[in-house]
């Protein structure tokens, strides 16, 4: 028995997907200076 092709997904609205992955992208680690 063979493995099912994974799912190939088409990105249509390349303006909304560039954005979200700009946000993604821009997420940062924020430290509180009194946790030391």
């Amino acid at each position: 028995m063979s493995k099912p092709k994974p799912a190939r997904y088409r990105t249509t609205n390349w303006s909304t997907y560039n954005a979200a992955r700009r946000k993604r992208g821009s997420l940062l680690i924020w430290l509180d200076t009194e946790m030391t």
